[in-house]
């Protein structure tokens, strides 16, 4: 495990400025002596070691600015500026495919980094490769047609300073109201701050406003799709593919959305379609691969990750994808060019996170538990690279929950809200046995399965930001100010835009595993909601979330300790909850169901309200798309291979016990107590 960082004194503005100063006065040696010496004080700052990178460029240590620019990277995956100078420290190597790896990663990253895309046309026209230079001098000319403010606006959202760039955005379009891409930027930050529905109301009135701008569509039915307003999404993407229909980016979006409709074999159809107008793309193969396997179409969805691989085998997502399969094991040829790939300078950092965890998953399946143990923790590492994941503002926000949600306000809310019983929520830790619990129940007769539906996690964002984007946290404060009508109108919305995820059955299961933190909100809403808390071994759970590289959403996975303090404070909240709530939450062992599946089954319909149906019991001949990573587990059924798994680990694990503390005993005792607990509102079988 890496060690926390030593605590570093803060850079002064003054010594920011003095070593600034120096190499605009072309004073190299100086500032680099400078810079030498403040970063030995502050080895973790981005702009002391982009300004030593930079001096070393000049003064023609490229060895020294390549070995600068790796650690500010490790520190900052996603500094454009970062892989921008290294695009300049290549170019003058005359290493020209280094360079332009580099420059397109900048321009990924920041597409308003200017020099970067120059950069790569005087390349292209070095090196004969001219055909590749429109779309760039294309990107150029728009930039060079925007108004300075949201060129400002798009270098601010590269940065991810995406406070600073919506009050930028917003002075601007105080002016210029009706400015389409001013209107897209500012739905872009607000995406960014996970205020959907306000991302939504811009891009739409964008649309209106200009019905044929494609990127504007495309944004839209992204969005769409982050709502889970899968139809609507879907319609927008026939009606962009009805204008553009030979348009293999287009058909792309159309295959997507089919997917997230449940339109599989339309679906597959597109990707067929767009593997005959780009043959062997990987991303295509890649997503035609993840549409197989929710399908349970195994072999398929393998050959046609492989194909991803054999096309561009330094395609990282391909590899993990199969690790992700759980069941699959790599054969050996496989994992050497895994080895070989993993280390390559043009590998790019989310390529390295993908192979690094694919590697583990194929050492562990070896044996190789060391080894694996290495690949799990150097991907955690370099996602954390990414994160800005802070304990201290999680465990203020559960605290907070606390806080608002005494005895008394608990009392008070429980008489309002939406009375529908339609939802059953299927909460807790991620890996913790959720997806086997949704299986359980969507076999049942009266109970429809969905997905992790975000609606809750929306309401909150919408509460905690307030009528505006703001650093300001309205949530849950803001609960105390609503009256029961307004939780009534809540509870109702989130039953009618859940509405398209369900079929017929007049209960559905909502599981996605970070509502735990919200139980307060959903009560108060929907206080006839069922609540079931999905529970597994502290160090079982703990250890395969760190091990699973997860889409989003999960960030305190990153590390041991980050991941066992998040379980202590899970299991903290949890507690209040069922305090002030008392029998409204089940909690059901995962090492319980695997012992005893039926006690267990007939418990969860007990608290369900539901009648026993046999074919709970035989779950994993339930037909139905499962778009987790448990997804090919719940097609097998019950079985003990993963219960202690971590112990093959355990000499690794120390941090995690560390971190854990009283939650790893007291949960390790409860283990195999709730079953027989009277509290659970369960009499008899």
């Amino acid at each position: 495990m890496v060690p926390s960082p030593m605590p570093q004194e803060p850079t002064s503005k003054t010594d920011l400025k003095q070593a600034q100063r120096l190499i605009e006065g072309k004073q190299f040696e100086t500032a680099r002596t400078l810079l030498v010496e403040l970063c030995d004080k502050n080895p973790e700052d981005e702009e002391l070691l982009y300004m030593l990178a930079v001096c070393y460029r000049y003064l023609v240590d490229y060895p020294n600015a390549l070995k600068t620019l790796d650690t500010l990277k490790k520190c900052s995956p996603d500094h454009g500026r970062a892989h921008q100078e290294t695009g300049h420290v290549y170019r003058s190597m005359k290493q020209f495919d280094f360079a332009m790896n580099a420059y397109a990663t900048a321009t990924t990253i920041n597409p308003a980094l200017t020099s970067s895309f120059r950069a790569q046309i005087e390349i292209l026209k070095k090196t004969g490769r001219g055909h590749m230079i429109p779309q760039l001098e294309e990107h150029l000319e728009m930039l060079g047609r925007l108004p300075k403010a949201l060129v400002a606006v798009t270098d601010l959202i590269g940065q991810k300073r995406y406070i600073q760039a919506e009050q930028v955005c917003k002075r601007f379009m105080l002016q210029f109201p009706r400015h389409i891409e001013g209107m897209r930027l500012l739905a872009v930050i607000a995406s960014k701050l996970g205020v959907i529905d306000d991302a939504e109301f811009l891009l739409e009135s964008a649309l209106a406003f200009e019905p044929q701008n494609n990127r504007v569509r495309v944004e839209y039915i992204q969005v769409l799709r982050k709502r889970q307003k899968y139809a609507e999404a879907l319609e927008n993407a026939k009606s962009l593919l009805s204008n553009n229909p030979n348009s293999p980016q287009f058909q792309s979006v159309y295959a997507v959305e089919s997917l997230q409709s449940g339109h599989y074999e339309t679906a597959l159809e597109m990707f067929d379609s767009i593997l005959q107008m780009v043959p062997e793309d990987p991303i295509t193969l890649t997503s035609k691969g993840h549409a197989l396997k929710t399908l349970g179409r195994t072999s398929e969805a393998i050959d046609s990750y492989r194909r991803a691989i054999r096309r561009y085998p330094g395609h990282g997502e391909a590899f993990y994808s199969l690790a992700n399969l759980k069941l699959f094991t790599f054969e050996e040829d496989e994992i050497k060019l895994m080895e070989s790939m993993r280390d390559g300078k043009a590998m790019s950092h989310m390529n390295r996170v993908y192979l690094n965890f694919a590697l583990g998953k194929a050492y562990e399946d070896k044996n190789r538990f060391d080894e694996a143990f290495a690949c799990y923790d150097s991907g955690n590492g370099l996602k954390r690279a990414q994160s800005k994941y802070s304990q201290r503002e999680l465990i203020a926000e559960f605290q907070s929950q606390v806080k608002v949600f005494d005895e008394a306000f608990a009392s008070a809310v429980s008489g309002g809200g939406c009375d529908e019983p339609d939802p059953i929520f299927v909460l807790g830790m991620p890996r913790a046995g959720s997806t086997l619990l949704e299986q359980i129940l969507a076999s049942h007769s009266l109970v429809d399965g969905t997905m992790e539906l975000p609606n809750i996690l929306t309401f909150v964002h919408k509460l905690r930001r307030g009528e505006r984007l703001s650093l300001v946290n309205h949530y849950p404060e803001v609960l105390t100010k609503m009256n029961s009508e307004q939780f009534k109108e809540l509870g109702k919305r989130y039953i009618d835009e859940t509405r398209s995820h369900r079929g017929n059955a007049p209960f559905f299961v909502d599981k996605m595993p970070n509502n735990f933190a919200h139980i307060g909100l959903i009560l108060a809403i929907l206080p006839n909601a069922k609540i079931i808390d999905a529970r597994r071994h502290p160090m079982a759970c703990c250890f395969s979330g760190f091990k699973q590289l997860f889409a989003e959403g999960q960030e305190f996975s990153y590390g041991l300790e980050q991941i066992g303090s998040y379980y202590k404070s899970y299991v903290e909240l949890m507690a209040h909850w069922d305090r002030v709530f008392p029998k409204k939450v089940l909690k059901v062992n995962y090492e319980d169901v695997i012992d005893d599946l039926e006690v267990q089954v007939r418990r969860i319909l007990h608290f369900c309200g539901l009648p026993f149906e046999e074919q709970c019991l035989s779950f994993h001949t339930t037909e139905r798309a499962v778009r987790t990573p448990s997804s090919e587990q719940v097609r097998k059924p019950i079985y003990r291979g993963g219960v202690e798994q971590y112990k093959k680990f355990e000499k690794h694990l120390e941090p995690l016990k560390m971190a854990l503390g009283e939650a790893l005993l007291d949960e390790s005792n409860n283990i195999h107590k709730l079953a027989s607990s009277k509290d659970n509102c369960f009499a008899t079988i």
